[in-house]
């Protein structure tokens, strides 16, 4: 059985769209509609629909939050694969046939999303959207997970096992989505995409994903450092730590690794004001000494576009994603 998890919470306009768009698939057995403390109509339209269809079951409580609501809804759930689904978003027909497809031809796999439509998305939002679709095999996933949330989590069907592998949803500094992720990735479970965008991912205003402080840049940096020493314990074997990037973003992300016993032996940047000075105790130099039998390079760069750059520049020269390099920005 395929179990729908939606949250809900001041949703009328968009709920009773949503929640008929996953209805339509002929897997899903149940939706598990949680309602988060509403105060309009939606828990009416929810509870119509429920009467309406046996496989909508509306569970009413007080507002705790996304991730409250999400556990309550995995308690009450049946099903072995557990469907994401948000209140303002429309999945399109084949979306979870198809990440089901996924999870069943490969039982490495914890989590299958598809690409994503965003519509109302502009500026750094719409960028996030179009590095998050170009995003798509496992291997990929493993090398991205360290940038941001590499799946849209409304989009994705999640492996009940691997959930509960990981110790289900929990409350985090920073977002929770992006916190199950790099823990089924620390717990070795894989994550993919389907190659097809089957998700209408609307951003309306005062959404959590603009507004929210767990989404600040310091609380991006606390999530990276709680889950990279781990990996960097797999793949860096006896080479030390060049972190690519002088800036605030490298700087940061090295001051939070210190706590775990990681310091970068070196920096390296492009910008000839940096080269030659010190940060955190580490020489800042250029690029043409890099050596990837003696280092392992963490990318940390802020600037728009000066990630890729950075990939381009390094596997161009043999370094080979995830074994000599990881992008962490």
């Amino acid at each position: 059985m395929i179990s729908v998890l939606l949250p809900f919470r001041d949703a009328v306009e968009t709920v009773r769209e949503a929640l008929a768009s996953v209805l339509v698939e002929p897997e899903v057995g149940e939706v598990i509609a949680v309602d988060d403390g509403s105060s309009d109509g939606g828990h009416e339209v929810v509870r119509a629909m429920a009467d309406g269809d046996p496989r909508v079951r509306l569970v009413r409580g007080p507002a705790r939050g996304i991730v409250a609501a999400l556990s309550t809804a995995c308690a009450h759930a049946r099903g072995e694969l557990l469907a994401r689904m948000d209140a303002d978003d429309v999945s399109h027909p084949g979306r979870i046939r198809e990440a089901a497809a996924r999870l069943a031809a490969d039982a490495s796999l914890g989590a299958v999303a598809t690409r994503v439509e965003a519509p109302g998305a502009a500026g750094g939002m719409a960028a996030y959207v179009a590095w998050q679709n170009a995003v798509l095999t496992p291997a990929a996933h493993a090398h991205a997970v360290f940038v941001e949330a590499p799946l849209c989590h409304p989009a994705t069907v999640i492996r009940r096992s691997a959930l509960d592998a990981v110790g289900g949803y929990r409350e985090t500094a920073w977002p929770e989505d992006w916190d199950l992720w790099l823990r089924l990735d620390a717990a070795g479970w894989g994550l993919a995409k389907v190659d097809a965008a089957l998700f209408a991912w609307r951003h309306q205003p005062g959404r959590l994903t603009f507004t929210h402080p767990r989404y600040a840049f310091d609380r991006l940096i606390e999530a990276r450092a709680a889950y990279l020493p781990a990996r960097l314990a797999r793949v860096m074997g006896r080479r030390s730590l060049t972190v690519w990037g002088a800036g605030v973003t490298g700087r940061r992300l090295v001051r939070a690794l210190e706590p775990a016993g990681l310091r970068a032996s070196r920096f390296v940047d492009i910008d000839p004001a940096k080269i030659g000075r010190t940060a955190r105790n580490a020489p800042i130099t250029d690029a043409s000494s890099l050596d990837p039998s003696r280092e392992f390079i963490v990318v940390a760069v802020g600037a728009r576009g000066a990630r890729g750059l950075v990939r381009a520049e390094l596997l161009g020269r043999g370094w080979r994603e995830g074994d000599d390099f990881l992008a962490a920005s």
